[in-house]
């Protein structure tokens, strides 16, 4: 049994997993509430599949980008569930599980999240032969990032409006963008590509793996009095 997390943004997605199959799966809009949402959902998901913590073989967890609160809390959750149960940590990135259920349509897959003072973070992933990033995750302007898109193209992720009728008046035709619905990340995306990873002996160490921060975060200076 593989547990899921991903509390990457203001949705959290949590599952049970066996051989990266669905056993049960939430999803909900957590908002800033992380620290108190996360543990008492991965309480009630365990008790509804009637499977105890000592059943779980594999923990899986969404390393970033996203909000700096919401990586921690997911994050130090996935890290104390492998050390305390002696179990394999495979982090993945938030992009590329945003970008992994459209591998089938083997286009160019462009996850794009919100990054602030007027950017984006994003990253391009195709499913050819196999699955691969094309670009890692880093952050650009949309200005930029449509002056490199010469082909058809599938836009995913928590997209801002802004940014979507940016895309469409720049890209035109060469955007794709499937409705927030189709967009919206799920715990089984996350467990899939965990599954691949640890099957290929892909782990992270509990105690170095960090979140994904594509710009650090805010250092409040201390006031002098």
């Amino acid at each position: 049994m593989e547990l899921a997390i991903d509390t990457s943004t203001d949705f959290c997605s949590i599952g049970l997993f066996h051989q990266g199959e669905t056993i049960a799966e939430l999803t909900w809009h957590s908002g800033q509430s992380h620290t108190i949402e996360l543990v008492p959902n991965i309480v009630c998901l365990l008790e509804q599949a009637k499977i105890s913590p000592q059943s779980i073989r594999a923990v899986f967890v969404a390393k970033g980008p996203g909000s700096f609160n919401g990586l921690r809390v997911g994050i130090s959750t996935a890290k104390g569930l492998a050390f305390a149960l002696t179990i394999p940590l495979v982090g993945i990135s938030t992009l590329e599980v945003e970008a992994y259920p459209f591998a089938f349509t083997k286009l160019p897959l462009c996850p794009i999240h919100n990054a602030g003072r007027g950017e984006i973070a994003t990253a391009l992933y195709q499913q050819n032969d196999e699955w691969h990033c094309i670009n890692p995750e880093h952050i650009t302007s949309v200005d930029t990032l449509c002056q490199q898109i010469k082909q058809k193209t599938l836009f995913c992720g928590e997209i801002p409006t802004p940014v979507i009728e940016q895309l469409q008046q720049s890209l035109g035709k060469h955007a794709i963008i499937p409705d927030h619905a189709a967009r919206l990340r799920h715990a089984g995306y996350l467990a899939a590509l965990g599954w691949q990873r640890l099957n290929r002996g892909q782990t992270d160490n509990p105690a170095s793996l960090q979140p994904l921060y594509l710009r650090q975060p805010p250092i409040t200076q201390r006031k002098v009095k």
